[in-house]
Formats: structure tokens, C-alpha cells, sequence
């Protein structure tokens, strides 16, 4: 138990220290969906919270709700609903954000290795133009990109290690974003005018570790997401301009530590910080501190 409280304070320690932010469009949660290899239990359900602070003085309360269905050993599916509450200097604004429908489908186990593959969709709940007192808000204050995004990935489980590997490819683009930060106060955010966002990459290798009572489970984990081009937005001319230095590569180094309560009820809490960023983040996913706590039931 010492061991376990040394590494969660650490891992606290580390997320404020690096206040520089995360980007995570949803490619870096739907590694939810390779991990269905639950043998007992076809249906699990899964509350979460996550807290964040983003770019100037924004603050996130961001919960959601999903559901898992497992069909047979190779085949399972998850729904998700997201919601975020955004709070800073220009008020607060809540919201659904977006839905996400994800299949996966895993292979069987052969020398200690198991693969597994998903597919997906990500659905928004809005056109990311959410308003305070008619006044547009940039896309830090908004709940979703507003864009239907693909998502393709892969995973290898072996032993005690996960690799996975997935894209995110936005194929619908309903963003109808106002904002132009000439016509604001504070000039903190870059104007996201009918904004328009690349796809993203990522790479992300995970350790498990087990502790002797089988109760906790610790999982550090480093992610390495590429955005592939640079966004762009419509100026007031009406003409499109790239965002300079807003695509690249971002780095994430990632704790959960999971308690099973007993077969079929458990928590996690995930913390994560940033070690390299993209120059410029105009999408609003610009996170220096990201704390979650999920309950998950199975039966």
C-alpha cells in the first residue's frame, strides 16, 4: 500500500509541474474499447468524471457514461456520451458534448500475444458554437469539435505490456465556430472562425503491474499523438488562413491505478501530464492539469 500511495502522490506531483497542456480530440480514451477480454461478464457500465484546467484561467468538469456489450470472446461494442462544463473570464457554459459507437473485435491468444482491432465514429451533440449572452465563444469554452470523426486502431497484448496504434480522422466537419479574438476582450485564444481540424495519430505502449492481492492494478503509460497538417479558420474576409505551428507532435505520459472492489465492481483514477506540445492548440483541448476517477460495474 506504501508503494502505491508513493506512486499516485508522484504522479500528482508531476501532472502540476508540467503546465503546459494535453490535446486529446477522444484518440487517447478509446483504449477503453481494446480492453475487452472480460471472460465473466457480457455487460459492464462505466461512470466517469475528469477534471482539467485549460489554456488562461478555463477550468473543465467533464463527465461521461458508457456502455459495454460483449457479444462473444472476439466481438464486443461500446457506446459513449460525453459532457463538459467550461468555466474562465468569459463565463461558464455546459453542455453534451459528443457520442461515440466503437466496435472491437479481438483475436485469439497465441504465444502470449493477442491482437485485437476496433472501428468507430464519434458523433457531436453540436456545431461548436455555443454562445454566452450572444457573444461567440472560442473553442476552449466549447463541447465538442463539432465534427464526425472515424476512428481505425489496433492493439497487441502481450504478457504484461499493450501497444496500440489508432487515427482519428475527422470526415463531417458541422464546425460553425464564430470566434475572432479582433472582436474580443482578452486576446488569449486564436480566432477558430469556421474552424477546420486535421486528423491525429497515435502510438501508445502500456505496463501493467498487478499487485499481490490481485486488487490493484497499476498502469503507466506513454502516448505519442501526431496532428497531421496544420487547422485553418476563415478570416473576416472570408478567405481561409492555416494556423501556424498548430500541427505536431504531442507527448503524454499517463498513471491509472484501477481497484477491483470485488469481480464485479472496481474504480480507476488516471492522471496525466504533457512532456512535449504543439506549438499552438486553437481546437481547445489544451489541458495543464487532467485528473479522472471511473466507477465500472460488470454483470
Amino acid at each position: 500500500m506504501k508503494k502505491i500511495f508513493f506512486i499516485v502522490s508522484f504522479a500528482l506531483i508531476v501532472n502540476f509541474s508540467f503546465a503546459q497542456g494535453c490535446s486529446d480530440a477522444g484518440l487517447c480514451s478509446i483504449n477503453h474499447a481494446f480492453q475487452s477480454n472480460e471472460k465473466e461478464f457480457r455487460n459492464t457500465i462505466e461512470v466517469a468524471a475528469i477534471l482539467g484546467a485549460g489554456e488562461s484561467d478555463v477550468k473543465y468538469f467533464s463527465p461521461y457514461i458508457s456502455y459495454t456489450k460483449r457479444f462473444n470472446e472476439h466481438y464486443s461494442f461500446t457506446s459513449k456520451v460525453a459532457f463538459s462544463a467550461a468555466k474562465g473570464s468569459f463565463g461558464t457554459k455546459s453542455q453534451f458534448g459528443d457520442a461515440y459507437l466503437i466496435g472491437n473485435y479481438t483475436f485469439k491468444e497465441k504465444n502470449k500475444k493477442q491482437w485485437s482491432t476496433l472501428v468507430g465514429l464519434k458523433f457531436p451533440f453540436n456545431s461548436s458554437n455555443l454562445k454566452i449572452n450572444g457573444y461567440s465563444l472560442p473553442m476552449d469554452y466549447q463541447s465538442s469539435l463539432g465534427t464526425m470523426d472515424l476512428f481505425l486502431g489496433t492493439n497487441l497484448h502481450y504478457k504484461k505490456w499493450d501497444f496500440n496504434g489508432a487515427v482519428q480522422i475527422p470526415v463531417i466537419n458541422s464546425n460553425k465556430n464564430s470566434y475572432f479574438k479582433e472582436y474580443s476582450g482578452p486576446d488569449d485564444f486564436p480566432s477558430t472562425n469556421l474552424f477546420e481540424r486535421k486528423p491525429d495519430a497515435l502510438l501508445r505502449a502500456t505496463y501493467s503491474i498487478k499487485t499481490t492481492n490481485n486488487k490493484f492494478t497499476i498502469k503507466p503509460n506513454l502516448l505519442f499523438i501526431y496532428h497531421l497538417g496544420e487547422d485553418s479558420f476563415e478570416n473576416i474576409f472570408g478567405k481561409r488562413e492555416t494556423i501556424a505551428g498548430s500541427d505536431g507532435l504531442t507527448i503524454n505520459g499517463n498513471l491509472i491505478t484501477a481497484y477491483d472492489i470485488n469481480k464485479q465492481n472496481g474504480i480507476e483514477l488516471s492522471l496525466a501530464t504533457p512532456f512535449v506540445v504543439r506549438e499552438v492548440r486553437p481546437d481547445g483541448l489544451t489541458r495543464s492539469f487532467v485528473a479522472g476517477i471511473l466507477y465500472k460495474y460488470s454483470f
